[in-house]
């Protein structure tokens, strides 16, 4: 009897303890990726995870979900605004559709390298569309992936100036600015989910997409694509989100740990983009990708683009001070 009532208060204990002090107890969570293991939002990810892990002494690990098992990125959103999905790794065009303002990171041609893509998150630009995020969207966005610029890839042919890509079908996110940018260079764009792309590509359902280089790599559309153009429209942002409600739950010390290693995961990603990108590029083309770099310096493209959407989407921004502020910010 000794022994049962010993076991009994045991248990009893340990129940207290995991009602009383959650913060002590074990915690798994669950985290969204778009794309394939392999890439920048693994990266990210598994980078946040092993630093989450070290930060709680193990208490709390995270668990990946690469390609889209757990949802389309938007609807991960949605899962994580309602408190069913703990943290999703997305492209940001995938979030402006739930927090507009953030699109200002998506105006073609404003961000135009890597430092100053760091630059504009890491400020109070990015501050300020982290606050809009959580506010608008109900997720708090903790970390940020450096993907490096969309290129254009294609199955028919190089492409060197706009007038080169007419009669092309090129897949795009369902996504308004970049759907407007490829309209404003004479294409009828067809927005198709990503999970659906590689697909697409395959069966020539669409002609070519834009992506970044590791996103190409890692996605294995060298083997569907043979052409590459180096636009560089939209360098490539993928926010690491948790959903508020989630966050809210926590200690404030897995918070704080939460909010750590979200920035230990973005420093990462900013350094592998760099150590990666050039290998990567050089791996694309000796599996047989012919890359091209835009004439005259792009300007073409810049021209065409610019005129017409800066201004359609300087609303939904914010205004069009918020744009000039940012291009002030970047000395331009």
């Amino acid at each position: 009897m000794k022994l049962i009532r010993r076991n009994v208060l045991a248990i009893v204990s340990a129940v207290c303890v995991a009602f009383l002090s959650p913060q002590l107890a074990a915690k798994t969570f669950k985290m969204a990726l778009g794309d394939a293991a392999g890439g920048t939002q693994w990266e990210l990810g598994e980078t946040f995870a092993e630093t989450l892990k070290e930060k709680t002494d193990g208490k709390v690990t995270v668990d990946l979900f690469p390609n889209g098992q757990l949802g389309t990125e938007q609807d991960t959103v949605n899962n994580a605004a309602i408190g069913l999905l703990d943290f999703s790794v997305l492209a940001i065009n995938n979030v402006t559709p739930f927090s507009p303002t953030v699109g200002l990171l998506t105006m073609p041609y404003v961000i135009q390298s890597a430092a100053e893509a760091k630059l504009l998150t890491q400020g109070d630009i990015g501050k300020e569309l982290v606050d809009n995020t959580l506010r608008d969207a109900g997720v708090r966005i903790v970390g940020w992936a450096y993907s490096g610029f969309r290129v254009l890839t294609n199955s028919k042919r190089p492409v060197r100036t706009p007038e080169d890509l007419k009669g092309m079908v090129i897949r795009v996110p369902r996504n308004e600015i970049m759907i407007a940018s490829y309209q404003a260079l004479g294409v009828n764009p067809t927005p198709m989910a990503w999970s659906e792309t590689f697909t697409g590509l395959q069966q020539g359902v669409v002609d070519g997409q834009d992506n970044p280089y590791i996103t190409i790599a890692a996605m294995k559309f060298n083997e569907v694509q043979k052409y590459v153009t180096n636009i560089r429209y939209i360098f490539s942002l993928e926010p690491l989100i948790v959903s508020e409600a989630v966050f809210q739950e926590q200690s404030p010390e897995i918070q704080k740990a939460i909010l750590e290693a979200g920035q230990a995961a973005t420093e990462h990603s900013y350094e592998f983009l760099l150590a990666t990108e050039d290998r990567i590029k050089k791996d694309l083309a000796a599996k047989g990708m012919e890359i091209t770099e835009p004439a005259n310096n792009e300007k073409e493209w810049i021209d065409s683009i610019t005129t017409v959407v800066w201004p359609k989407f300087y609303e939904s921004i914010g205004g069009k001070e918020k744009l000039d502020n940012a291009l002030n910010l970047l000395g331009r």
